[in-house]
């Protein structure tokens, strides 16, 4: 079942603030995989509907204001941007957003090929973070994409944004909800991450997880 956040220990979260330390800066859009660089990396990648903060979630953990391009229309990125910092040892890949894109059917298609093409055949790709609104909880399009993260045997862990702006009675209700889906994801990693870009809650725990992984 979903566990409750756990802060994790000193040691990792030290290790999580020197990663993050670093400069990280934008590198690379991707429209296609020809597009990817070799897989000479560790990468983890963010994914989630339209809306749901990614790339504010992006900025927050790199303490950089403008890493990633914030939007307040819905579907804004439509490529796989990637993001690095010399010697860190892992990539970040921004996925397209899935749900309210304002694009030609065609186009939104284009995307969602792009994003199972990248997550069944990326090597290199050692765990997605999906991220989950607090208010809204786990819909339809995000159980779809669990079912092709589970189908690719591709490990992802639930990333809780936007906690700042959920009652904790909602937040509760959420974790039983999540509790009950993840308990039949055989690639789901069982301990939720909950975190307010705008507070800065859970984004050292964040951190961590992500240096734990390199």
């Amino acid at each position: 079942m979903a566990l409750p956040p756990v802060a994790p220990p000193d040691a990792e979260l030290e290790a999580g603030r020197l990663l993050f330390a670093r400069p990280w800066a934008f590198v690379r859009g991707c429209a296609g995989v020809e597009d990817l660089p070799p897989p000479d990396a560790i990468e983890v990648a963010f994914a989630g509907r339209s809306n749901v903060g990614k790339s504010s979630l992006l900025n927050a953990l790199a303490a950089q204001s403008a890493l990633a391009r914030t939007s307040n229309e819905p579907g804004r990125t439509r490529q796989i941007n990637l993001f690095e910092s010399p010697g860190a040892g892992v990539r970040l890949a921004d996925l397209p957003g899935y749900g309210f894109a304002r694009a030609p059917k065609r186009q939104i298609g284009q995307w969602s090929a792009l994003i199972d093409a990248y997550l069944r055949g990326r090597p290199n790709l050692r765990r997605v973070f999906l991220l989950i609104d607090a208010r809204r909880g786990i819909q339809a399009a995000d159980r779809t994409v669990m079912d092709k993260l589970d189908a690719a045997a591709v490990n992802y862990q639930i990333v809780v944004t936007k906690a700042d702006k959920a009652a904790s009675e909602a937040r509760e209700q959420m974790h039983a909800e999540m509790a009950q889906w993840l308990a039949q994801r055989p690639a789901a990693h069982p301990e939720l991450i909950v975190t307010s870009a705008r507070d800065g809650t859970g984004i050292e725990a964040l951190r961590a997880e992500i240096a734990r992984l390199v």
